[in-house]
């Protein structure tokens, strides 16, 4: 799943770094390590060598493969391509800097890599000088999605078991459970994959729909499990599985955003056409409950009907 602008540079930043630290990598373990086709990957390949290493330009990355294994040849990225020690411009640093404070502030982030961080910004300020100074004028904020991250990943690397109150869009509620993280993946957002104790069951969980995260101290402990393909998308439904068609007004479009879906179509008044598959259809009526006068569903019929129907009914009880 190739995604769009956004999703591409967030990987191929990553990609950088994963195949420097990976010489001979095979194309087809990257390529479902970012949960993207072979030919996707060969197009990053591509682009990368027109890239370079800093804002500046003049050293562009060394990237090449035979179609079977991805090699990087640029030297240890701590220096120039002549042995010289890295210097950084003045876009560069106050770039540097902005970021490393606001990741500084990361909620969950372990105590030795915030002492790192704070120790290696402070150089970083007393080799830029006066950039610095225009730097701390600058701040950002990561979505409250950063937080949650930074717990899941401290609880992958000291192995522990995390307590969540996850919402579920198909359901419309909050649900509890404890959960042992296996690990965390971006297709579009970003992902923690985990054995759940509530179903015993390997599931998916999107950041952005935790409400609330804790650590245990619960050793965590999944079954050994391969991780799951993502080269054809998170979501692959079956073959046999029924195909759904919702229509959603402007305000229905948030729709697109919490459901996996196959296509959604712009609609003359800024609603959107949205196809998806699903093997509980019946499951949808609770979205057209939601959805109201800013969606219904269009096929297939039975479920169109029967959606009408749960809506009358509840009307009849409200009225009484």
């Amino acid at each position: 799943m190739a995604g769009n602008a956004i999703d591409q540079t967030r990987r191929m930043l990553s990609l950088v770094t994963y195949l420097r630290e990976r010489p001979g990598a095979r194309v087809a373990d990257v390529a479902r390590a970012f949960g993207i086709t072979e030919d996707v990957l060969i197009g990053d390949l591509d682009v990368l060598p027109m890239c370079g290493t800093s804002f500046r330009g003049g050293d562009l990355l060394d990237i090449d493969t035979d179609g079977d294994r991805i090699w990087w040849h640029n030297p240890d990225a701590s220096g120039t391509s002549t042995g010289e020690p890295l210097r950084l411009a003045a876009d560069e640093a106050t770039a540097l800097l902005v970021a490393a404070r606001a990741v500084a502030t990361l909620p969950g982030l372990r105590e030795s890599d915030r002492q790192a961080l704070v120790r290696a910004t402070a150089k970083i300020e007393t080799a830029a000088g006066d950039t610095a100074a225009a730097s701390s004028r600058l701040s950002v904020t990561f979505e409250s999605e950063g937080g949650v991250f930074a717990d899941v990943d401290r609880a992958i690397a000291e192995r522990r078991r995390v307590w969540l109150r996850y919402y579920s869009p198909a359901r419309d509620e909050l649900t509890e459970r404890e959960v042992d993280p296996i690990r965390l993946f971006a297709v579009g957002h970003t992902y923690m994959e985990a054995w759940c104790r509530l179903s015993e069951a390997r599931r998916t969980f999107r950041l952005d729909r935790v409400a609330e995260i804790r650590l245990l101290d619960e050793r965590s402990d999944p079954p050994p499990v391969e991780p799951r393909d993502l080269s054809e998308g998170l979501v692959q439904p079956a073959a046999e599985d029924p195909e759904v068609v919702v229509e959603v007004g402007p305000g229905g479009r948030w729709v697109a955003e919490y459901y996996p879906h196959d296509s959604a179509e712009e609609l003359p008044d800024g609603g959107l056409r949205i196809t998806l598959r699903t093997p509980d259809p019946a499951s949808l009526r609770r979205l057209a409950l939601r959805l109201g006068r800013d969606g219904r569903i269009v096929t297939p019929p039975e479920l169109a009907e029967s959606a009408r129907d749960a809506a009358r009914e509840a009307l009849t009880a409200y009225g009484e």
